[in-house]
Formats: structure tokens, sequence, C-alpha cells
């Protein structure tokens, strides 16, 4: 049992939960590309990573890791949907088959944009791999691979952080925004 700080309500998914999925996840993914030369995985930092890594260390198929940082433009960016990267794919994915993974999906908004820009560049097949989605879905967009869906509140842990905290919790907890908010958060 984990001792929670204050400033989490409780624990969503507890560290088991999380490692057995990802192994059914793995496994799944590396039976879909067994016939494929190699993956290319793209994660998507920072939230990403921690899941990627767990997930590609599963993997019994031949893959290669790439990253992508991607950024929104301020609060506007909930009603322009404006996406921008900052940091972009050193392989070039033309003809390769390529599985991005990303921490959570709320609205959408990043995953469509990253979608719509990788199939640009002509991939053989671009798939997704999404850790948490929450409910009620705000996302009309089919995932390929999910790991699980939540509420609708805000979590951190296992890659998702709040201000750079909690991102290395080895589960996904609530914040408790009451308590973020008495510190001046």
């Amino acid at each position: 049992m984990h001792q929670l700080p204050p400033e989490l309500t409780q624990i969503i998914i507890d560290t088991d939960v999380i490692q057995k999925r990802v192994h059914d996840l793995a496994a799944q993914i590396s039976k879909d590309y067994a016939d494929v030369d190699q993956l290319h995985v793209v994660g998507i930092l920072k939230g990403a990573f921690i899941f990627m890594a767990d997930l590609c260390r599963q993997l019994t198929i031949p893959h290669l890791v790439d990253f992508m940082a991607l950024s929104s433009y301020g609060k506007r960016a909930s009603s322009t949907g404006a996406v921008r990267i900052l940091m972009d794919l050193r392989e070039n994915i033309e003809t390769k088959h390529v599985l991005i993974v990303e921490d959570i999906l709320d609205t959408g908004q990043t995953l469509n944009y990253l979608m719509q820009t990788l199939s640009s560049r002509k991939p053989a097949s671009l798939r997704t791999c999404v850790f948490l989605r929450k409910r009620p879905y705000k996302s009309p967009m089919s995932l390929d691979y999910l790991g699980f869906e939540i509420p609708d509140v805000w979590v951190v842990g296992y890659g998702l952080d709040y201000a750079e905290i909690y991102r290395t919790l080895p589960y996904v907890a609530e914040l408790n925004r009451k308590a973020i908010e008495a510190k001046g958060g």
C-alpha cells in the first residue's frame, strides 16, 4: 500500500495493474506486427516516456525508438487547435510501420494533429497506442491500442505530471486540486 501525499486524492490505477496491462499490450502489438521487419515506436514527450519504456522492453519484435515533443499555443489552443512541433523525429518514416505512443487522450487535438502530420510523411502504416483515455470521450478518435479508460479527473504518475511533479510515481493517482490551490499552485 502506498502512502499518498496530501496533494493526491486516491490511486486510480495501481502499479501491478499497470504492469499487467502493459504486458498484454506488448503481446498484442508483437502479434500484430509479427510479419513486419521493424516497428518504429514514436513516443510523445514528456508524458509517454515511462509507459513507452515499459512497453518497448516487453515487445518481442524488432523495433526502434524515436521521440517527438509537441506544444499547444497557450489557452487559445483549445479553440484554435494550434499545435506545434518542438522536437521532430530523427528517422525518416516513409514506407515504415509507425506506432505513436501517447500518455493520455482528452480532447484529441494533439493526437489528431500528429496523425495528420505523420500521415503526410507516407508511412506504410500508422497506429496509436494511448495509455489513458478520459471518460466521457471528448474525442471521436478511434485508438488502435488503449491501456485504460479513466474518469474525467486530473491524474498524475506513470509519466503524467502536475507542474513537472509526480511524473515518476509508479501508479496513476487523482490530483487533489484543493490541496494544490491551498499551496498556491
